[in-house]
């Protein structure tokens, strides 16, 4: 991460195609590392697995994934952008190939190992967001890194097209295809990638970094609402397929179109959050957002009946967890003191992606059978969004709106 923003002469020209080149590079990341979760019927039918084997199995990407942002985030303020953008697609062809082999051979333990693999292609968000920063000002991060965080979109991408590619074209192709993208991707932005004229190579070693981050209050604050408002996009993202079969008895193609719909609200929320958090300052925004989760979690939980209230319900619970992850990593843009960006998002994007770790854990062990109802689930999130949104508005002190210099 840069010390000090670039000026407007200097960045204006190869702003805008880097953003573009870096969502895409998350787009692609955020379709492999979603591959898993989104042909869980598959992999429940074809390995004869139970609700809570089947909620493990989609979330070791995620754990993986999770943990691994920690280091990439620093390593991208030591190597650059463009260098981590490409290792992180090339290293996520192999995991993705492995699942698709273990698929095939019907192994619970090979496609599951190849799981824990594949969650290097979610550390690609930790690449992203000290690489756009560099680009814009102070004052148009929360622009830049909403912009970028809609690449989450790649969760829509796979659960509309993979049931859909599994069907037309066969499993293993499938994951071919999602394998040659990674390596297009991977070529793009190695040839066409530049890092921002303000940014310089931060040599420090990893290990003092992250834990000077650790010793930042900051760091935790954002830690935990990322988690609220990021995991639990992350957890619906790749249990709602499972949600829809066994409460609403969709079939996989219209499990995943719906939960396609689910992703592309809360892409599209996501980059309105980080203008909003640029205009009104990133805690209002934070507070609207955990509000709305906490109303439509309870609202959800009551199992709206028939097609429009139920997906209207889904949209809007999407569109109010996007609005929080594009308010929360604008407020640690505001936050974060300089020279820290890197490896301060590397842990609050970690922490987002835990806390999409554990609930669908927590859906599968507490699904009742007998009644469809995944109601404990659902209830602790209406408790945990409350405690979150308590904490911003009593917990949360200091500058709400970004700084006027470059940092």
């Amino acid at each position: 991460m840069a010390g000090t923003a670039p000026s407007p002469t200097s960045a204006s020209t190869g702003r805008t195609r880097n953003l573009v080149l870096a969502t895409a590079a998350s787009v692609a990341g955020f379709w492999a590392w979603n591959s898993v979760a989104t042909l869980g019927a598959f992999y429940t039918q074809n390995l004869q697995l139970n609700p809570a084997t089947t909620g493990v199995l989609v979330a070791m990407p995620v754990f993986v994934g999770s943990l691994g942002r920690i280091v990439v985030g620093t390593l991208t303020d030591r190597y650059g952008g463009r260098a981590m953008f490409t290792f992180v697609l090339l290293a996520s062809i192999l995991p993705i190939l492995l699942v698709s082999v273990g698929g095939l051979l019907s192994s619970f333990p090979l496609v599951l190992g190849a799981g824990l693999l594949l969650g290097v292609a979610g550390t690609v968000f930790a690449v992203g967001i000290p690489f756009v920063s560099a680009w814009y000002e102070p004052s148009r991060r929360g622009f830049a890194t909403g912009v970028f965080g809609a690449g989450m979109g790649g969760t829509a991408l796979a659960a509309f097209l993979n049931p859909r590619l599994v069907a037309a074209i066969g499993y293993f192709p499938t994951h071919l295809l999602i394998a040659g993208v990674l390596a297009v991707m991977a070529a793009l932005v190695w040839f066409l990638m530049k890092e921002s004229p303000g940014w310089t190579r931060n040599n420090a070693p990893v290990l003092p970094k992250l834990l000077d981050a650790a010793r930042t209050p900051v760091t935790w604050k954002m830690c935990f609402l990322y988690a609220v408002v990021f995991g639990g996009f992350v957890s619906f993202a790749t249990y709602l397929p499972t949600y829809l079969r066994d409460v609403y008895s969709f079939d996989p193609s219209g499990a995943g179109a719906r939960t396609a719909g689910f992703a592309l609200a809360a892409v599209l929320a996501r980059p309105v959050g980080g203008v909003l958090a640029d205009k009104f300052g990133p805690k209002p925004v934070v507070i609207v957002s955990l509000t709305a989760v906490a109303v439509l979690a309870w609202v959800v939980n009551l199992q709206p009946d028939g097609e429009v209230p139920a997906g209207l319900t889904f949209v809007a619970m999407a569109a109010a967890l996007g609005l929080g992850t594009g308010g929360v990593f604008a407020w640690v843009g505001v936050l974060a003191p300089q020279g820290k960006v890197g490896s301060i998002s590397g842990v609050v994007s970690a922490a987002g992606g835990l806390g999409g770790y554990f609930p669908p854990l927590v859906m599968g062990a507490t699904y009742d059978a007998a009644t469809h109802s995944y109601s404990i689930g659902l209830l602790l999130l209406v408790v945990t969004a409350l405690v979150a949104l308590a904490f911003t508005i009593f917990g949360i002190r200091g500058r709400t709106k970004a700084r006027v210099v470059p940092a």
